[in-house]
């Protein structure tokens, strides 16, 4: 028997101003089924998680519902952990990182990583309410969009079209809390920096994820790693950093401290020691996130973990987003479903089991038909596995007093059959390939039940000289239906729990498989599951259509602002940054709307930075025959020395109308290849003819 292992697994911290919905749940579904799995094998696995619940959208809730952060977060924990519960998700321990333990933990990082010479200070431009008194986050900041002059748009990105800048870029800017117009002034921020640990993290991040994974993440290494703001300024919902009393914890710092310090209060309660736990070199730590936060969990985490001196995580896996009818989900078409509205129209079971047909263990985006999951649950696992309980376990009890007898040659060949896929299956759930799991279940259920109408039991239970025949038939087929129960706990943990009671045994384990049940009284059979009506996901739709009246309305809206925030702040301030999500292609142009563009080359003369812009770079260019030109640049996260730009020749839009901006009028645009700081640079001319020249 191999030796008993020792895991840590965690799911990524749902962030509290929010509800848990069905994309959310792809996660902690499937996190469950690797965890349920591995405590059937007889594995010592804890499964960690917590609110994620600090940060500025909760403050600016709580503010507009008139409670305390405190009473938001703890209604919030009280609602997820019910949604989990209920959709039998079993943490083992489900915490908060506003806890002592996250508080003591991230003080004890901050002092590692400072101590190291890992943490240092920058100045950057940021708006200051004198009204207020405060630096404003940005989402206290409103003003008009620097991209596409949409109004009213918050300080980190546009919902109209999608961009993201820094808040002083913003025109007309305005505070969201008093209505006063904020000056620029600037702000000394604290810095982690990355680029000591280039060789560490390049080396140790094939190891520890994927190769899709860790072939996009060594993309940003092909130069140094920047530095990532680690700090807030006041007000700010979170731990206050030792030695700075007006700045704080940014949500990113303390959020995957979370995991220890979630790891740590199970260990309190549980007469454990943190230390054989997380710091046992033979212990295993694993992550499951999705793709959108794979640069804080592959990066900067283990960065972090690396300066205090903590053992890293063994692997990560990452998982994509959830598509619903193909599509992404919509609040207007009612499939951007909340967990709470899901489960009152529909079983939990039924959706843990679609999600298992549908989970690879692969970054790809995962599809929930809603058509195609009426059929599958109602084809597979009510009509094909569950009917062999129904229809066995009904007759048994109705006909045969309910009494299992002893199988014959062919019943215990098709039990053989069924318990020979044990191991295969168990490499399926070790290796995440959920949707493996249900195809090796329902090929054995297809076995059984043509074994069940060859046998024809209906038929025989009538005649009085063939109930020992009929018995012999139904004791194999609830045989075989057991062992696609055991198969399927991790899955259907409930479901499962009602096997085990009717056959009168305890809760599954693996091993359980190779029994063999005979000769016993079954217990009344209790119904497994039900088949779903296409009017129950219909009502569900409709209901899903509805505004919340309780403002969920804006916990979405903030939830997604937070990970706007995160996606801005990582491209500002992150590795170079990893590329944001594919925006959706503009309308198509024609030929002649691109002949209209005339292509020049220019000769850089000077570059400096704008005092007040962090992004901005202002140009003085050559044209030739067309003389010198002003351009302003968003570039700057690029060229840090904007000196190295000075004699380059460019390629610039020469007829784009100049646009007033705050800091001058810019006369062009240039253009650059790529994100910056990522891959990318201002393009060079492939034949240099000098300034002025049209590009061909």
């Amino acid at each position: 028997m191999s030796e008993k292992r020792r895991i840590v697994v965690t799911s990524a911290l749902p962030y509290a101003n929010g509800d848990i919905h069905l994309g959310h749940l792809v996660e902690y579904i499937q996190t469950d089924f690797w965890v349920r799995f591995q405590k059937m094998r007889g594995n010592d696995c804890v499964y960690i998680c917590a609110d994620d619940t600090h940060g500025t959208p909760i403050m600016i809730r709580a503010n507009k519902e008139g409670i305390t952060p405190e009473q938001l977060i703890a209604r919030s924990h009280a609602l997820h952990l019910k949604d989990f519960t209920d959709f039998e998700v079993a943490f083992d321990n489900y915490y908060s990182t506003n806890s002592p333990e996250n508080k003591a933990f991230s003080e004890q990082f901050f002092a590692a990583m400072e101590k190291s010479g890992a943490v240092t200070k920058q100045t950057s431009p940021q708006l200051y309410c004198a009204r207020c008194k405060m630096f404003l986050p940005d989402r206290f900041v409103k003003g008009v969009c620097p991209k596409c002059g949409a109004e009213n748009q918050y300080g980190d990105s546009c919902d109209k079209c999608g961009a993201t800048y820094a808040a002083d870029e913003l025109g007309h800017p305005v505070c969201t809390t008093c209505g006063g117009t904020p000056v620029v002034k600037d702000s000394e921020h604290l810095y982690f920096e990355l680029e000591p640990q280039h060789d560490y993290l390049r080396e140790w991040i094939p190891g520890h994820t994927t190769s899709d994974v860790s072939n996009k993440l060594l993309e940003w290494f092909n130069e140094p790693l920047r530095s990532w703001c680690i700090s807030r300024a006041a007000p700010y919902f979170g731990f206050q950093i030792p030695g700075y009393p007006d700045k704080y914890f940014y949500v990113w710092v303390d959020a995957p401290i979370g995991y220890l310090a979630s790891l740590k209060n199970w260990c309190e309660s549980h007469g454990e020691k943190f230390e054989d736990w997380w710091q046992n070199p033979k212990a295993e730590r694993y992550h499951f996130i999705g793709k959108d936060i794979i640069r804080f969990h592959c990066l900067f985490w283990p960065g972090m973990l690396h300066a205090a001196g903590f053992e890293q995580p063994n692997k990560i896996f990452v998982h994509g987003f959830l598509t619903v009818n193909g599509e992404k989900m919509s609040k207007s078409k009612g499939t951007f479903v909340n967990a709470r509205t899901y489960l009152d129209h529909l079983p939990a079971s039924a959706l843990r089991y679609y999600y298992a047909c549908k989970l690879g263990g692969t970054t790809d985006d995962m599809d929930l038909n809603l058509q195609d999951f009426v059929q599958r649950v109602n084809g597979d696992m009510v009509g094909k596995i569950t009917n062999l309980a129904s229809r066995g376990a009904q007759m048994l009890n109705k006909s045969l007093e309910g009494r299992l007898g002893t199988m014959d040659d062919e019943g215990r060949k098709l039990v053989d059959l069924a318990r020979s896929r044990a191991d295969v299956i168990a490499r399926h759930y070790e290796d995440r390939r959920f949707s493996q799991v249900p195809v090796e279940v329902a090929k054995i259920a297809d076995a059984a039940n043509e074994y069940f109408d060859a046998r024809a039991p209906w038929k025989t239970v009538k005649d009085p000289a063939g109930a020992e025949t009929t018995r012999v038939t139904l004791t194999t087929i609830l045989n075989v239906f057991r062992i696609l129960a055991i198969y399927l706990k991790p899955i259907l943990p409930a479901y499962s729990e009602k096997v085990a009671a009717l056959f009168g045994e305890s809760s599954y384990m693996w091993a359980d498989v190779q029994k063999t049940v005979e000769n016993i009284k079954i217990g009344a059979y209790e119904y497994l599951a039900t088949r779903i009506d296409a009017k129950q996901v219909e009502a569900m739709v409709e209901k899903a259509k509805e505004k919340p009246a309780d403002s969920g309305e804006v916990a979405h809206e903030s939830r997604a602002s937070k990970n706007k925030a995160e996606r801005t702040a990582a491209k500002a301030e992150a590795a170079p940054a990893a590329a944001a999500e594919a925006p959706a292609l503009k309308p198509e142009i024609a030929f002649d709307d691109f002949e209209k563009l005339d292509l020049r080359i220019a000769k850089v003369v000077a570059c400096e930075t704008v005092p007040k812009s962090s992004k901005l770079l202002k140009f003085d260019l050559d044209c030739g025959v067309l003389g010198h030109r002003t351009i302003f640049s968003g570039i700057r996260g690029a060229y840090p020395d904007p000196a190295a730009l000075v004699g380059r020749e460019v390629l610039f839009v020469a007829n784009l109308a100049p646009r007033k901006m705050s800091v001058g009028v810019s006369e062009g645009m240039i253009l650059f290849a790529g994100e910056p700081g990522v891959n990318g640079g201002v393009l060079s001319p492939i034949v240099e003819a000098g300034a002025g020249t049209p590009a061909t």
